[in-house]
């Protein structure tokens, strides 16, 4: 199936709504060495469209409970760099549309600004992933994803033709882009009502790939949780409250994802902001 429930690993850290699960590519050539899909997808690191992807689409969306949004993507980015050359998220946006499917788009990349005249006309929000500022130091780790300038100017072309926007501060790094937290709030909140925060959480295969680019990680204590590697609670929680209190300051709800930190917000991915009229 294309479209799925969400959550697989049933994670007892998850505050989800209930939801389904929609990508259109296989793997993400964004390549970041943070991301977990590379312990589960085979070539990872190679966008590829999904087989028949079109035709499959149009006859699963029938289906579907139409109370329950679809949160697109949540392994591969649907703004994946082939997405510029071969147009198949902008072609799903199309589908999604005909049938009046809720949508979220999570993305790190300013390519979805290209689809405003869809997505406008969509019940549908936008969550763009704000890693850091520090664009030497990012492109590191995400060698080739969109620098934060081109992702807050398609954040802001987004919020000016009324889409509403949250943003994904996530992950967290110790050491890479934890100074910038309240840079990043503060910019994210030009455009956005909402942030979703997260802790970095490594698998056996990224933590080699971060430690062989940032040894310091190699000295900073983990504990596993399930298939992933967490910092210990303090640390995390010290983060976390950081993101907290710069949202207060600039007047936007916060959540956090799989991290047991408490939150009021209405939702923790942003799905709140999807018009539901």
């Amino acid at each position: 199936m294309l479209i799925r429930p969400f959550d697989p690993w049933k994670s007892k850290m998850c505050t989800c709504p209930e939801k389904y699960s929609f990508s259109p590519y296989t793997g993400c050539s964004h390549a970041c060495l943070y991301c977990y899909i590379s312990s589960y997808i085979p070539d990872a690191f190679h966008a590829r469209l999904k087989k028949d992807l079109f035709r499959r689409l149009k006859r699963e969306v029938k289906k579907i409970d139409k109370n329950l949004y679809v949160s697109m993507s949540n392994s591969s980015d649907p703004y994946t760099p082939e997405e510029k050359e071969l147009m198949a998220t902008r072609k799903c946006l199309r589908i999604l549309r005909e049938n009046d499917i809720m949508l979220l788009i999570i993305t790190k990349s300013d390519i979805v600004a290209r689809d405003i005249d869809i997505i406008s006309d969509m019940r549908a929000s936008i969550s763009m992933t704000l890693t850091g500022v520090n664009n030497e130091r990012m492109a590191k780790i995400e060698k080739f994803a969109p620098s934060f300038q081109k992702r807050l100017e398609a954040m802001q072309e987004l919020h000016e033709n009324g889409v509403p926007c949250s943003f994904r501060l996530d992950p967290i790094i110790p050491g890479v882009n934890d100074e910038e937290i309240e840079d990043i709030v503060r910019e994210g909140s030009r455009y956005c009502s909402h942030v979703v925060t997260s802790t970095i959480k490594p698998r056996a295969d990224s933590m080699k790939r971060l430690k062989a680019v940032l040894p310091h990680i190699s000295s900073m204590k983990f504990e596993r949780i399930g298939n992933s590697y967490y910092l210990p609670k303090q640390i995390r929680f010290e983060l976390l409250k950081r993101v907290e209190e710069a949202s207060r300051k600039y007047g936007i709800s916060f959540a956090t994802c799989r991290e047991g930190y408490p939150f009021t917000a209405k939702s923790c991915d942003g799905s709140h902001l999807i018009p539901r009229g």
